[in-house]
């Protein structure tokens, strides 16, 4: 599985991948929409950093939203993907639960025979 979070891009190709001036991404890191890896004094992206970046210029580009409204919104996607994580955690737990009281049953009806 690939790991989502490595850095590999420099500010640079970034750039040109999404036709922005690197100043665009200093401002977002600024604004803490975006925490790029460091290795030296270059800043790295992961495939993350790009979807996050992706989803920042589609909010304040495409559908007008201001900064404190990208604050908002990123805070709220964070919070839902938690969230999300968390029940599929806890249907997890339920799952194996019923699964283990469901086979001690069966073996105590078996047992009862």
């Amino acid at each position: 599985m690939k790991d989502k979070s490595r850095p590999l891009f420099m500010i640079g190709v970034v750039c040109e991948m999404f036709h922005i001036h690197p100043q665009t991404l200093r401002l977002y890191e600024r604004e803490g929409f975006l925490n790029p890896k460091r290795v030296g004094g270059a800043r790295l992206y992961s495939q993350e950093d790009l979807k996050r970046i992706m989803t920042i210029l589609n909010l304040t580009k495409e559908l007008g939203v201001n900064r404190a409204g990208v604050d908002i919104i990123l805070r709220m996607k964070q919070r839902m993907e938690a969230l999300h994580n968390e029940m599929e955690e806890m249907m997890d737990y339920l799952e194996r639960d019923i699964r283990k009281r469901f086979q001690k049953r069966i073996r105590e009806a078996f047992e009862e025979e």
